[in-house]
């Protein structure tokens, strides 16, 4: 089986190798778990280190303030933009269906083999009926694996819950799921994940520690978490 390679320290060895080439990752946490950190740092170690043109697509924040919160990781998006390489853009969550064919098109144009979406959540604070919402995330995800890309789609938990999705529909139209943790242990804050799914691959099934640090997320492989599971 192909891999695409994360290069996230720690990450591609909890997923046996890396993501498996062409799935759609679902990507699940609460506020403060680094979703968007571990977004910008796939797409720029796919940029640096593997050859691979990438699209950054948002629902919610506007490029200058991502690409300026990803800066000061040393992720500098600007050079490879200008080499027609990579593309970073807001999508209205109110006009979705045009969003799949500006998509295709910018995918193509660029070449792109990596594509994050941040995120999914918001598509449901302008669409109230839930399944128009789930036809919608439906269609979006037919469309990511139509373009032959390795996607990281974000969803956003609420503190709280006990799903690992925003809408609880996320998780069965993607491949492989992980899912973060940020919970307060005695007297200190705990990051960690868990690769819940991985489809066609064996992965490690213990939540492991992960640091945000400033060059990025690192993960712990060989050490695991402890956490109240609610």
């Amino acid at each position: 089986m192909e891999r695409v390679k994360t290069g996230i320290p720690g990450l591609d060895e909890i997923m046996n190798g890396g993501v498996p080439k062409g799935q759609l990752v679902l990507l699940s946490g609460t506020c403060g778990t680094g979703k968007t950190t571990i977004c910008g740092q796939y797409v720029y170690q796919g940029l640096t280190k593997f050859g691979e043109n990438g699209i950054f697509l948002s629902f919610e924040d506007m490029p200058d303030n991502v690409k300026k919160n990803l800066k000061r990781f040393g992720w500098d998006f600007e050079p490879f933009e200008k080499q027609n390489r990579f593309d970073f853009v807001r999508y209205d969550p109110y006009h979705i269906e045009e969003v799949f064919d500006i998509l295709e098109s910018n995918v193509r144009e660029i070449k792109a083999r990596r594509i994050v979406i941040d995120s999914v959540s918001a598509l449901g604070l302008h669409v109230r009926d839930k399944a128009e919402l789930r036809r919608m995330i439906f269609n979006l995800s037919n469309l990511l694996r139509k373009l032959d890309c390795t996607v990281i789609m974000v969803s956003e938990i609420v503190p709280g819950s006990a799903g690992i999705s925003r809408y609880g529909v996320e998780e069965f139209v993607t491949d492989s799921v992980v899912v973060l943790y940020y919970e307060r242990n005695e007297f200190t804050f705990t990051r960690a994940m868990q690769v819940w799914k991985m489809s066609g691959s064996d992965h490690s099934k213990k939540l492991h520690p992960y640091k945000i640090t400033n060059k990025g997320i690192v993960v712990q492989p060989g050490e695991e978490a402890f956490m109240r599971r609610k």
